[in-house]
C-alpha cells in the first residue's frame, strides 16, 4: 500500500467517529420561565424534574432544562422569553405571568402555565376541559377565593381579634381582582380589614407598622411570587410584632411561619413536568385539560380543631401529616 493511501486511510478513520458524533440528535430543551429569583424556588425545579423522571426523562440523560428567572423584574421577561425561543426549546413551563409573556413571542412552542387563579378568568386559556391554543397548564385556584378561607381560619384561630390585616402585592393585579369578595367575608364575619399594597420589600415595615396603628389582631398575607421569595423577611416581622399570620404556601409554615391555607406549590409543578414530558412524546398541549392540584394539611385541621370530612380527603392529592 502506498504511504499516501495509507495516510488517507487513517484521515478517514479518524474523521469518521468525529462526524458520527457531532450528527447525534441534540436532546430536547425545556425551558423554565418565572417572575422571581431563583434562590427560593430550588424545591420548584426539583418537582418539575420529578415530573420529568415520571415521563422518562432525566436531566442530562435524554433531556436538558434551560433555566430563565426574571428577580421579579417583569420587564425582563420579554427578553428572556425571547432567549428561550431563540434556543428553540420544546417546551416552556412557567407562572402565570412569565408564560403570558412567552405567549406574546410565540404561537407554536407548547406552553405549560402554572397559575394559583382561575386561567380562565385571567384569560390564559378559553376552557378548563380543552386548550385550543398552545396552552395548558396546572391551577391550584387561588386569589379572592382562597383568601376568604383563610380569613375564616383566621376568625377561628383569632376568635378575639376584631381588625383584621390584609397585605398585598401591587404588582399583582388578581390581588385587587379577588379583593372584593375578601371584603364582602370580613363583612360576613363581623371583621373590620386593613388592607395594604405594596410593591417592594423596603415596604414592609411601614405596612406591619400601619397593622399596628390600626389595631389588628391578626394578618392575612395575600398570595404572590414576590411574597413567597421574601417570605423570611415576612415571617421575621409577623415574629417581631407578634401578629398571627395566615400565608399561601406551606412552606411558610416549614419555615416558621404561624399557619398556611393553600394547596401543593410543588406538586403543581411535578404534574407541569409530567405535562412537559407528553409533549416531549408528541402529546399536543390541546390533549392535555388543565388540572387541578389540592394538598390538605391534617396537622393544621387538628391544631385548629377541623374535622375534614372524607370525601374532601379523597379527592386531595396531598395529605401532609
Amino acid at each position: 500500500m502506498r504511504r499516501r493511501q495509507f495516510v488517507g486511510l487513517l484521515s478517514g478513520a479518524a474523521v469518521w467517529p468525529l462526524s458520527a458524533h457531532a450528527q447525534q440528535p441534540a436532546l430536547p430543551v425545556v425551558g423554565l420561565l418565572r417572575t422571581t429569583p431563583a434562590a427560593p424556588f430550588t424545591g420548584l425545579v426539583a418537582a418539575l424534574r420529578e415530573g420529568l423522571s415520571d415521563e422518562g426523562f432525566v436531566e442530562g440523560r435524554n433531556v436538558v432544562i434551560e433555566q430563565r428567572w426574571a428577580d421579579n423584574q417583569l420587564d425582563r421577561l420579554p427578553a428572556l422569553a425571547a432567549d428561550l425561543v431563540r434556543l428553540q426549546v420544546a417546551v416552556i413551563v412557567g407562572n402565570g405571568i412569565a408564560v403570558e409573556a412567552a405567549r406574546a413571542i410565540t404561537s407554536t412552542i407548547p406552553l405549560v402555565f402554572v397559575s394559583a387563579n382561575d386561567p380562565v378568568k385571567t384569560g390564559l386559556v378559553g376552557s378548563l376541559n380543552r386548550s385550543e391554543s398552545n396552552l395548558t397548564g396546572v391551577t391550584f385556584f387561588g386569589g379572592g377565593q382562597l383568601n376568604v378561607k383563610q380569613l375564616e381560619l383566621l376568625r377561628d384561630l383569632v376568635p378575639d381579634a376584631a381588625v383584621f390585616g390584609v397585605l398585598g402585592d401591587a404588582n399583582f393585579p388578581l390581588f385587587e381582582a379577588g379583593l372584593p369578595d375578601v371584603e364582602a367575608a370580613a363583612r360576613t364575619l363581623g371583621r373590620q380589614i386593613v388592607v395594604v399594597k405594596i410593591a417592594d420589600q423596603s415596604e414592609f415595615e411601614g405596612a406591619f407598622a400601619t397593622f399596628d396603628q390600626a389595631g389588628a389582631g391578626a394578618l392575612l398575607v395575600s398570595g404572590s411570587a414576590f411574597f413567597t421569595a421574601q417570605r423570611e423577611a415576612l415571617i421575621a416581622l409577623a415574629a417581631r410584632h407578634a401578629i398571627p399570620a395566615i400565608y399561601d404556601q406551606r412552606r411558610f409554615v416549614l419555615d416558621g411561619g404561624l399557619i398556611s391555607y393553600a394547596t401543593s406549590f410543588n406538586g403543581a409543578y411535578r404534574q407541569a413536568g409530567i405535562y412537559a414530558g407528553k409533549i416531549l412524546k408528541s402529546a399536543k398541549p390541546s390533549e392535555l385539560p388543565i388540572t387541578f392540584v389540592l394538598s390538605i394539611n391534617l396537622k393544621t385541621a387538628e391544631a385548629l380543631g377541623l374535622d375534614v370530612p372524607p370525601a374532601i380527603t379523597l379527592r386531595a392529592d396531598e395529605l401532609v401529616e
